[in-house]
């Protein structure tokens, strides 16, 4: 097997196939599937991955693979295969799928350098260029461009006395510490030890160390453990009796953390009849998929818990994804309580290093559970056991950019694959699930109590268009403002929910109605109090405020709309003695805050958690007993068919946050739309209700779960040219559908123009067309001549979460 087929870092159409390359004889044994190598590409040298050796090739002269990247397969052949059907699933090249299932820090970065040819020196170039060249013989390409004559090195490179070179470079390097270890056996140390003066006893206390135990010890660890300076350890290193070496050590994100060891707790009756099914698929080695639907606080992590338990007793591991950085630290705490050193994390809040150390663990088997983010789902796990989605309506499971896959969609995948139960867990499942499980392609688990029979909490709804009319123009309506003084004074504690950052929405003149928006992006701008700017949250552009309106010159300038700022502000006006903490993208972006906040509040340092999405899900106080929600229709207006099912499950998730404990827990929810079903249904948590409503419009409508969506969105800086692409892909995917098939479009995307970008779009809705996936595919190759000259983008999304 001397022939290597390799999918080379290029992605486009017409390297979106494996290429041969001869495995030179040195390397024969060393390069196997799922390794990176270095190849030679044209005139570059680039990496790409090895996905099968083969003994002949069809092509004659074939060139030959520089080196090897890896020393062992970074990618299984499980995961190959994987590789494969995401892209074909998800219409995006194989480079690109590989590429996902890797942390960051192994995506190679390529350094482009431009050097003398073999044999020329600076003196045989022209005067222009020969300085450049006279300290070293390659200079970088960054530096060629600073220097302004890249078109004079152009000229030297035709004639052959130049050349550009490209250098893999991987991105993060192995965390390191200076090491020591014996250079002698065990006898000749003690004949050392004995040849040493009374005054040496530090030294001796090194040796005595290294006489029960040669193994290789970081330096300030041993010097603080011996309590001696290093310099006792360096005199050792001079004298040839230790030898000193580097000593890879991992980036360890919790290295500081001390986690209480927790046993499995008793299950209720109900939870013995959800878990059982689970226990016995693990068992028998059969892939099934659970939906566990259980209310707020029903118990489902214990569920989770003891079948992973289960699943590490059989000698084989876990995949827990949970939504994004939010549920974290107190999940992590759950996982590494019950599992210790088991347990790898990967979630968003961490350094790429020490995502790259964590993703090391699991591929050296020295860990059986990893608790993630989205890729997650990616981990090197060759032995699965089981596979769990923690709040799987969660659309932070969709990738948004490619491949744009759903991490329950690959979960699903694997665990074919690996013969093994996938858990789908959530109190509000997505209606897709949901249906699946009524039809019993999912196997349904229900939890319909709390864990200690806890009541779900009292909600109430208020309607603050009564409020205004009864002139309370404040952003608390007259209940929540009473409910909030009296649990201060109780010493109870409160969550203030708002869907949305920043401090105002947007700011708008009063006399002419003038709002300012953003020069690039048909949006507003929204208002950020604390550098007085006004900021795109689509393309970053920035103003000051402006202090009289453009369009007609008054200085009646306000701010409309509710930010997590303002908030504050106020409470700090109505309530002067409550202590709040503020959580939300501005205050969470340093690495560590998210936690230290929750820590705070946990302990008591705080009487309010003000907050967006991010403190919806999972939080779990015992000090909790009210829970405000200060603008329930945030997410009811927006252009999408799901914005009702967001609503419901952002508003039960908020809701059920409150009285999870002993004190029973009141939940407000503030409202202009109080007679919307979503909202009323999400006060009773009723769950069966939503889902029949919503499911009718559904239907009529034609949505998921009765019809799947594809959209093609496509821009371009002419807008006439967004439209006449369009309206070409509209009438050509048309032609290729059956009658059942509806295809809505040309139409401008709910944000007509982004970043200077003209975006129009068409959805097409169907139940089953074996030819959209080829007729998509082949649109796509068709314009990739203009996607890369002329500047079109188009993107298509098979199965949606976001239409804006």
């Amino acid at each position: 097997m001397n022939i290597a087929s390799v999918i080379v870092d290029v992605p486009a159409k017409q390297t979106d196939r494996p290429f041969d390359y001869l495995i030179p004889d040195s390397l024969v044994e060393i390069i196997k599937p799922g390794m990176r190598v270095t190849v030679p590409f044209g005139p570059r040298k680039i990496q790409g991955f090895v996905v099968e050796l083969k003994s002949a090739s069809s092509f004659k002269q074939l060139k030959k693979i520089i080196e090897p990247m890896d020393l062992s397969p970074i990618l299984s052949n499980e995961m190959l295969s994987l590789g494969d059907w995401l892209s074909k699933q998800t219409l995006s090249y194989k480079i690109s799928a590989y590429q996902a299932m890797l942390p960051a820090a192994l995506k190679a970065k390529y350094e482009k350098y431009i050097k003398l040819s073999a044999g020329t020196s600076p003196e045989n170039l022209s005067p222009e260029v020969q300085a450049l060249f006279l300290k070293s013989s390659k200079i970088t390409w960054d530096e060629a461009k600073a220097s302004d004559k890249l078109h004079a090195l152009q000229k030297e490179a035709s004639s052959g006395s130049v050349e550009i070179v490209y250098e893999v470079k991987e991105r993060v390097k192995k965390k390191k510490l200076k090491s020591v270890y014996a250079g002698m056996n065990a006898e000749e140390l003690k004949e050392y030890r004995q040849s040493l003066s009374a005054q040496a006893r530090k030294q001796a206390d090194v040796i005595d160390y290294f006489i029960k135990d040669n193994k290789p010890s970081i330096i300030r660890d041993l010097a603080k453990e011996l309590n001696i300076s290093s310099a006792v350890i360096k005199e050792l290193v001079k004298k040839g009796v230790l030898i000193e070496d580097e000593m890879e050590i991992y980036r360890d994100p919790f290295e500081n953390r001390q986690f209480e060891r927790t046993e499995a707790l008793l299950l209720t009756a109900e939870q013995e009849n959800a878990i059982a099914p689970i226990l016995q698929s693990i068992e028998d080695i059969r892939n099934e998929v659970f939906l566990l639907y259980g209310v707020t606080g029903s118990g489902k992590t214990e569920i989770y818990l003891q079948s992973i338990q289960k699943v590490i007793n059989a000698g084989k591991e876990a995949i827990v994804l949970v939504p994004e950085i939010s549920l974290t630290p107190q999940m992590v705490k759950r996982f590494k309580g019950r599992f210790g050193n088991e347990v790898a994390v990967m979630h968003s809040g961490l350094s790429a290093g020490e995502k790259y150390d964590e993703w090391r663990k699991i591929q050296r088997k020295e860990v059986s559970v990893v608790v993630g983010a989205r890729s997650a789902i990616f981990a090197p796990f060759e032995n699965l056991g089981i596979i769990i989605i923690d709040e799987e309506h969660e659309t932070s499971y969709k990738q948004e950019e490619n491949p744009k896959y759903h991490a329950r969609d690959v979960a699903i995948k694997r665990a074919e694959g690996s013969n093994c139960p996938v858990i789908l867990g959530s109190a509000t499942p997505s209606l897709e699930s949901f249906a699946r499980a009524k039809k019993g392609v999912y196997h349904l688990l229900s939890l319909p109590k709390r864990m200690n029979n806890q009541a779900l909490p009292a909600v109430e709804i208020i309607d603050m268009r009564e409020e205004l009319r009864g002139g309370n123009r404040s952003m608390f309506s007259v209940v929540l403002l009473e409910k909030l003084k009296e649990r201060i004074e109780k010493k109870e504690q409160t969550v203030l929910f708002l869907n949305k950052r920043g401090h105002s929405s947007f700011v708008m003149c009063r006399d002419c109605g003038y709002v300012a928006g953003c020069p690039n992006c048909d949006i507003s701008l929204t208002y950020h109090r604390y550098n007085q700017q006004m900021k795109c949250h689509y393309c970053g552009y920035e103003e000051s405020v402006p202090a009289i309106c453009r369009e007609c010159g008054s200085e009646h300038i306000r701010y409309f709309g509710t930010g997590t700022q303002k908030v504050e502000e106020e409470l700090h006006k109505v309530l002067p003695e409550a202590r709040v903490i503020r959580m939300d993208i501005d205050t969470t972006s340093r690495k560590g805050s998210h936690e230290k906040l929750l820590d705070q509040f946990q302990e008591g340092h705080a009487d309010i958690l003000l907050g967006t999405q991010m403190i919806a899900k999972g939080l779990d106080f015992p000090n909790i007993t009210l829970v405000g929600v200060l603008s329930a229709d945030t997410m009811l207006h927006l252009p999408d068919f799901r914005s009702s099912e967001k609503t419901f499950q952002l508003l039960t998730q908020v809701s059920g946050r409150a009285g999870r404990h002993e004190l029973p827990g009141e939940v407000i929810i503030q409202t202009y739309s109080p007679e919307h079903y979503s909202i009323g249904l999400s006060a009773l948590q009723d769950f069966d209700r939503f889902y029949e409503q919503e499911m009718m419009i559904r239907k009529v409508h034609k949505y998921p779960p009765f019809y799947y969506i594809a959209l093609v969105t496509v821009s371009h800086e002419q807008l006439m040219k967004s439209v006449s692409v369009t309206e070409k892909i509209t009438s050509y995917v048309q032609s290729k559908l059956s009658k059942d098939a509806i295809v809505l479009g040309p139409v401008a995307s709910p944000i007509p123009r982004i970043n200077n970008r003209y975006r129009y779009q068409c959805l097409i809705k169907y139940k089953r067309e074996p030819g959209l996936q080829s007729a998509l595919k082949i649109i796509l190759d068709q314009y990739q001549q203009e996607i890369a000259s002329n500047g079109l983008q188009i993107a298509v999304d098979v199965n949606p979460y976001i239409l804006m």
